[in-house]
């Protein structure tokens, strides 16, 4: 082993056991975290339908819009591509399980999403704004495409059946688990030298660049692990759906829903995203309902309105009103 690499794995360790350090604030934050996750974790118990249903799409969410926030908030890159990543790990369950059990379809739907999130993460991330954009939104609209094209050339245009007994609570639990680790993830990720680097590259990329950070290596680092949050998630809820079929497991509405729920609650906190997930959720269970025809209008005003009013989200008009009222304090003080 040569100095170089010894010098790197002193600083890993160093950076872990620093990361592993926690303030006592942290404490009362972590601790707290555990309670919401142990509170929210009986909700089958109480065995109410409607609202375990209802805790499924918000655990699904959460998962997905968290894991969208890990790159996309500190990076400030939009990133569109949540359903492709999402519809490939429904349909290497819905593929696989005539072949494979399903729970290792869930393994190999997080291999295949960490991959193809690396080969397009080397490929795209050199690139940003607006066209980055673009493209991840185009992304979705691909491999869609080129699943419809090979079903049609495998004599199969319909979707496939995925039957498998699982329950609502076990798919609850699932999910909830899977969320628990994309938040322990995500602080780890936000105390280490990679969270540090890329909030430089989310203030001036040119400037992180210049610092001597691989900008390239740490963006798609990030983006294959929130990518592979997102297959998992797809495979997990694949047997919620039973029938899968390109337009439902590669639907851009699923892309833009995530953005607007992450972007409503905030994404410079890693808890801001499911500020936004329980309300929007319970809104746009009442909006289905009530309004199925005008879903893409309503999808699109509620993105214009967040933008607008809240560009910061909740968790950023909370902070300006703490603030507010701590300076007002201190003035009087």
């Amino acid at each position: 082993m040569s100095v170089a690499d010894q010098h790197r794995g002193v600083s890993l360790v160093q950076s872990v056991r620093a990361a592993l350090v926690l303030t006592r604030r942290e404490q009362v934050s972590l601790l707290v975290s555990v309670l919401i996750f142990i509170a929210a974790a009986l909700l089958p118990v109480f065995n109410t339908t409607y609202w375990l249903s209802i805790g499924v799409s918000i655990a699904m969410f959460t998962v997905l819009a968290t894991s969208w926030t890990l790159f996309s908030g500190p990076t400030n890159y939009i990133a569109l591509s949540t359903a492709a990543f999402f519809g490939i790990g429904m349909y290497i369950v819905g593929g696989g399980l005539p072949y494979l059990p399903f729970p290792a379809l869930v393994a190999v739907a997080a291999v295949v999403g960490a991959l193809f999130a690396a080969v397009v993460g080397l490929a795209t991330l050199r690139i940003s704004g607006v066209y980055f954009v673009i493209f991840t939104l185009g992304l979705a609209e691909l491999v869609r495409q080129i699943v419809a094209w090979a079903q049609h050339v495998m004599g199969t245009s319909s979707g496939l059946y995925v039957l498998i007994g699982i329950s609502d609570q076990a798919m609850y639990w699932l999910l909830l688990g899977l969320a628990a680790l994309v938040y322990l993830i995500g602080w780890f990720i936000g105390r280490s030298r990679l969270g540090f680097a890329l909030r430089i590259i989310g203030n001036d990329e040119l400037v992180a660049v210049h610092a001597g950070i691989n900008t390239a290596r740490a963006k798609v680092v990030l983006f294959a692990i929130s990518s592979t949050f997102a297959a998992v998630t797809g495979a997990l809820v694949a047997p919620r759906w039973s029938y899968v079929e390109p337009s439902i497991a590669f639907s851009p509405f699923l892309s833009f829903e995530v953005v607007i729920m992450a972007l409503l609650g905030g994404v410079h906190r890693l808890w801001g995203p499911l500020v936004g997930v329980i309300p929007f959720t319970l809104l746009w269970e009442f909006i289905s309902a009530k309004f199925p025809a005008q879903t893409t209008l309503l999808l699109g005003a509620c993105f214009l309105l967040i933008v607008y009013f809240t560009p910061r989200g909740v968790v950023g008009l909370i902070e300006d009103l703490v603030r507010k009222i701590r300076r007002k304090d201190n003035g009087h003080g």
